[in-house]
């Protein structure tokens, strides 16, 4: 299966065991372009739960030491390909997005390893590969909100909120972790 959604839009289709590969491809060129950096490159989103039915765009998250650092990478990325507007960057992170024509492929999120926002995503992820029950759960859901907001992805996205924060809640219990400040601690 070809990855990849039209801009603006949401198509969600079942699970494809070929985004992990689609992930480690981009991965390795990541790697090695960013290769004199403190990045720590990580596959989150819903490609990243085995069995989650997904948006078949490949999110990428990369750890830096502070979004000041994190900064000198967007340069390098647009050379890779990646555009960068800096409209969706909430002040937590930087976000840049890859392209096949007007079909977004990859998503990149630059933030603070110790942030909050980094955090989450690498908690979500490792709790849903966790919860098959959950990722069943979350499928269903993401596919009856695909068919509701098919031509409008904020809403899509802002609709997942409120699970996607009880996921995190059940995650840090699992887990055994607690929120203090910016951080998770044991």
């Amino acid at each position: 299966m070809k990855i990849g959604v039209k801009r603006r839009t949401v198509k969600v289709v079942d699970y494809d065991f070929n985004w992990l590969n689609e992930y480690i491809k981009e991965e390795t060129v990541l790697k090695k372009i960013l290769s004199n950096y403190d990045v720590d490159i990580q596959h989150i989103g819903s490609t990243s739960i085995i069995g989650c039915k997904a948006k078949p765009i490949i999110d990428i998250a990369i750890g830096v030491p502070n979004l000041e650092y994190g900064q000198k990478l967007i340069p390098i990325l647009q050379k890779a390909g990646y555009y960068y507007d800096g409209t969706a960057d909430f002040g937590v992170r930087y976000f840049l997005k890859k392209y096949d024509g007007d079909i977004e492929t990859h998503f990149i999120h630059i933030e603070d390893k110790n942030s909050r926002i980094w955090q989450n995503h690498i908690i979500f992820r490792d709790y849903m590969n966790t919860e098959p029950e959950k990722v069943i759960e979350y499928s269903n859901l993401k596919e009856n909100l695909a068919q509701e907001f098919f031509n409008d992805r904020k809403s899509y996205t802002k609709s997942k909120e409120d699970y996607i924060q009880n996921i995190i809640e059940k995650a840090l219990e699992k887990f055994k972790l607690q929120a203090k400040g910016e951080n998770y601690i044991m």
